[in-house]
């Protein structure tokens, strides 16, 4: 995936950090960070390269929280210190600081990503992994980070000792920052992953290391389109299995897609719809985490079809951060929307749900009305027609009889069902209970579950 190569494209732009003032940040207090829903989708966003958009307007814009700022490299000169593209040394950064204390103080978090397309890897420089995870933990500490990326690709993904490296350097830091979030990222093919990949999964299970997930990006490698890129996450999901000995809920809850919007590298198109199919199979699978690159590229070229490949915009016809909606209602929020300008239509005659209006957002676990049946929705969702599309659930025709109240004596909220699909605030009652889910879930108990998915509101 040649990502850092866009870098260039980007180049000649003025970086928004340069006129920031300089901040340099302390650990954020425990409250400060995010569940672990919002770092699995943190989209890729350059904060040096690639005309880098504000983050703010895309957090108001999309409902957004955490990015995943790119990338942490050896220094170009050699030595085992990290900089930001091999350029900056964190050591005296307060730019990338500056902009994460922006980020925090609007409700959002990020994480960092180590490694990428190009450049010179710690893991190469270092020589073991204690001296990599010593370079790393200087990220961590300067910008307090509860989350971390390591993005294993070119050229270190074929050098078995810096991948070695890297890998012992996750696993350290894993266990010497209780909590941090660790998100291991390679390269995608249509059998899941190639020789390398295996042979990195290979090394990992060699020394007892589990991330929260291993992410493939499914581009670049003669894809086109969704179907291309599930069937290799199908792929990824048996092996593994097969390497890990894991069932097949354990692989899904520990696999994850990154991928590209637009046109990517080699001239593949992904498009909104593929953004939408992909995003129905993580959320169907619970797939652990869902991303993308890049913030930079989610607008529009001038040129909306243009035939090239660019660092700061997506050559697909789009609105300004169309696909790091998809992003956000992963992590199972609902990006702002506007009302639509006329209200919706009557209900059918005898269906008590609102008519389904196709200008509306709803969130999983809502209830319309649509051609005589009542519809519900899994996850987020606007504009996709009840019946046509798979996120709404047909719960048969309207009888014009309100359903019968949920077991729990005053509890009014729909009780909880274990088959089905919960996006970030929907309500369900449990046990006399009331119950708030924080994002996607199915099948976790309310009040039992420990991924701590659902919020006790209090009795009914």
């Amino acid at each position: 995936m040649q990502r850092r190569s866009l870098a260039v494209l980007g180049s000649i732009g003025t970086s928004l950090l340069a006129a920031a003032t300089a901040i340099v940040i302390s650990a954020p207090s425990a409250d400060a960070a995010l569940t672990s829903n919002w770092y699995a989708s943190a989209p890729y966003l350059m904060p040096f390269d690639n005309s880098p958009p504000d983050p703010i307007p895309v957090m108001n814009a999309t409902g957004q929280k955490a990015f995943q700022l790119a990338f942490i490299l050896a220094p170009n000169g050699g030595g085992c210190t990290p900089t930001w593209d091999g350029t900056r040394p964190v050591s005296s950064d307060t730019e990338a600081a500056n902009l994460i204390s922006r980020i925090r103080a609007n409700g959002g978090d990020v994480s960092v990503s180590i490694g990428g397309y190009g450049g010179t890897k710690l893991g190469q420089t270092c020589g073991t992994p204690a001296a990599t995870a010593a370079a790393y933990q200087q990220v961590v500490t300067k910008y307090g980070l509860k989350a971390i990326d390591f993005d294993l690709e070119e050229p270190e993904y074929e050098n078995a000792a810096a991948v070695h490296n890297e890998l012992g350097a996750a696993q350290i830091l894993q266990r010497d920052n209780p909590g941090l979030y660790v998100s291991v990222t390679t390269a995608g093919t249509a059998s899941g992953t190639g020789w390398f990949g295996q042979q990195m999964l290979n090394d990992a299970k060699g020394l007892g290391f589990t991330p929260a997930n291993y992410s493939i990006m499914p581009f670049d490698g003669g894809f086109n389109g969704a179907s291309s890129q599930i069937s290799a996450l199908e792929a990824f999901h048996s092996i593994l299995m097969t390497t890990f000995g894991w069932s097949s809920d354990v692989a899904y809850a520990h696999e994850g897609v990154s991928m590209m919007n637009g046109r990517s590298d080699a001239g593949e198109y992904f498009r909104q719809a593929d953004f939408q199919s992909v995003l129905d199979y993580a959320t169907g699978h619970r797939l652990a985490r869902y991303t993308y690159w890049s913030v930079n590229r989610d607008r529009q070229c001038a040129d909306p079809n243009q035939s090239t490949t660019s660092g700061t915009c997506s050559s697909v016809p789009q609105a300004a951060w169309d696909f790091t909606k998809y992003t956000a209602r992963f992590a199972g929020a609902t990006p702002p929307t506007t009302q639509p300008s006329t209200p919706p239509s009557t209900p059918p005659g005898g269906c008590t749900a609102p008519a389904w209006a196709s200008g509306t957002a709803y969130t999983g676990g809502s209830l319309v009305s649509y051609n005589g049946h009542t519809w519900k929705a899994q996850w987020w969702t606007q504009g996709e027609t009840p019946g046509t599309a798979g996120v709404w659930l047909d719960q048969g025709a309207c009888s014009g009889t309100p359903s019968s109240p949920p077991p729990g004596g005053q509890c009014t909220a729909p009780a909880w069902v274990a088959t089905t699909a919960y996006g970030g605030g929907s309500v369900v009652s449990y046990n006399g209970h009331k119950w708030t889910a924080k994002w996607w879930t199915q099948g976790d108990i309310p009040g039992n579950n420990g991924q701590g998915v659902w919020t006790d509101n209090g009795p009914c």
